[in-house]
């Protein structure tokens, strides 16, 4: 999977993306991030990326020639292929699990950071397919969110984590709140770790930690604990629903059969 990622901080997003577990991913060639700073695309001789915004206002706006030029630049690097381009942007759809899992699709991903006042309406609509927004407040820019994108989504490509119950039990990706964490030493500030993480006991644990993710999603995502039960009440039909599909499937073939046995039954008769 390839992302890029047009921004005027190419060497600090880089930098991030190249630490920690994402690091050892693009070393063993799991993932490619390649970051483009836009101002070397521009053709102006001050190497400047913005003007004035038409129709007055405060700040500046960022000019569609230069992205345009370090977009086509991307295009040349992939022939053949149509990146997914994403718009990082206030006015766009929050940023979730869901969507993260969405964009996995997606072998070549461009993200586009503004800056300033924003970018120029015509490049976004020349480019971009959908705008994303990491929350409701406002950023200097949009790298850091540009970072929590390619995060969320590269370590759930294959290979990235040592097994996928490393991001499928964590907070948000399984509906619920991930369980209280417990480490040595057994006894810190006199705070024992509970009973139950010392017993050996798994099916016990797993048991306990269900209770607490239901219970923290319950208190402090109250929003999220009503998706999770909805979804697991359509889970239950669901499966209400087979095993009543497959009962009256049964009893017609047993009807069938004693149809079947009562005119054998009768031929012989005859």
């Amino acid at each position: 999977m390839r992302f890029d990622i047009m921004t005027l901080f190419d060497r600090e997003v880089s930098d991030f993306l190249h630490t920690s577990i994402l690091g050892r991913a693009l070393k063993n060639g799991l993932l490619e991030v390649k970051c483009h700073n836009i101002r070397d695309y521009t053709e102006d001789k001050q190497k400047r990326v913005d003007d004035a915004p038409y129709g007055g206002g405060m700040g500046m706006v960022m000019q569609a020639a230069p992205i345009r030029n370090c977009f086509n630049h991307i295009l040349s690097e992939i022939p053949d292929k149509t990146p997914h381009v994403i718009y990082l942007s206030p006015k766009g759809k929050r940023f979730t699990q869901n969507r993260a899992k969405k964009l996995l699709k997606h072998e070549n991903i461009v993200l586009l950071c503004g800056h300033y006042e924003g970018v120029d309406q015509r490049i976004l609509d020349a480019i971009v397919d959908e705008e994303i927004s990491v929350g409701d407040y406002v950023l200097t820019g949009g790298e850091l969110p540009a970072m929590i994108v390619v995060d969320a989504v590269a370590r759930m490509v294959e290979g990235v984590l040592s097994d996928p119950s490393c991001y499928e039990d964590e907070s948000i990706y399984s509906g619920l709140l991930e369980y209280p964490q417990y480490s040595r030493p057994e006894v810190f500030e006199g705070v024992k770790v509970p009973e139950i993480l010392l017993s050996g006991h798994h099916a016990n644990i797993e048991a306990w930690r269900k209770e607490q993710s239901l219970a923290l999603t319950k208190e402090r995502r109250p929003d999220l604990y009503r998706a999770y039960c909805k979804k697991q009440e359509r889970k239950e039909a669901k499966i209400k629903a087979e095993k009543l599909r497959i009962q009256r499937e049964k009893f017609w073939i047993r009807q069938a059969k004693r149809k079947a046995a009562a005119e054998e039954a009768k031929k012989q008769e005859s």
